[in-house]
């Protein structure tokens, strides 16, 4: 996988050079400092991630190659490598980065497999899914979400990244079906046809919880004709929105 060069340094004051993609740096009366992208992303698999105990090969580097701090807005592409979720715009979110490892990894994906993800945001999962070496195809239901991640994805060249502007929760018929299908945002149940489009064998994971966002990750394995549940670990996540969400 290749993509622009986005790694120039993020700096404070007066003598900041422009960054992530040429936009103009920011300026503080606070002191300048530096801060090392590709160090800083390091850190975080290394202490946020691998040190939780994820562990796939291909999970790792993924989460080490692709450059999380342009996949959110300018203003907060100093905290890019911290270890919470960062807001997106319209009441959505980029995700923690150890959850976006652990779904991941929680995939059991292997190279060549077509994944499904529901719910596009930023575009940085889907960046993840298409470094492991998968085949994506991501839907989002808001125009602004789809159509910006677009712009990007395509500027760093994952031009084998398919998108969808539409309801999520009633999947991609027309490409299933789908080996994995990973959904990033908690509904109230698992929405039927995203089972339906499935491959069997296949995995399912998603977010599901109440409307107070109590949730947890909920996996499901087809396997010779069976839909087996297995509940995971607690998370916490936007409202899934459609006919088979809230």
């Amino acid at each position: 996988m290749q993509f622009v060069d986005l790694e120039a340094e993020i700096c404070f004051g007066t003598a900041c050079r422009p960054f992530a993609g040429g936009q103009a740096a920011m300026d503080s009366e606070e002191p300048r400092v530096q801060i090392d992208l590709k160090r800083n992303r390091e850190r975080m698999v290394r202490e946020q991630i691998e040190a939780r105990g994820i562990k796939d090969p291909a999970v790792l580097a993924a989460m080490r190659k692709t450059p999380r701090h342009v996949f959110v807005q300018e203003a907060l592409q100093y905290q890019a490598y911290e270890d919470h979720p960062l807001p997106i715009g319209h009441n959505q979110t980029i995700s923690q980065p150890y959850i976006v490892a652990l779904m991941s990894e929680q995939l059991e994906a292997k190279p060549g497999m077509t994944v499904l993800e529901i719910g596009t945001g930023s575009g940085y999962q889907a960046a993840i899914l298409a470094e492991m070496g998968l085949e994506v195809y991501t839907v989002e239901r808001l125009r602004e979400l789809h159509v910006s991640a677009r712009e990007l994805l395509m500027r760093m060249k994952y031009f084998q990244i398919r998108l969808k502007l539409d309801d999520g929760t009633l999947g991609w018929p027309e490409k299933a079906p789908f080996d994995r299908i990973i959904v990033t945002a908690g509904g109230p149940n698992v929405p039927a046809p995203l089972v339906e489009q499935l491959k069997d064998p296949g995995i399912l994971i998603i977010p599901v919880g109440d409307a107070q966002r109590v949730q947890e990750l909920v996996l499901i394995r087809k396997n010779r004709g069976k839909v087996i549940r297995e509940n995971r670990d607690g998370v916490r996540f936007v409202d899934l929105i459609g006919k088979f969400g809230w």
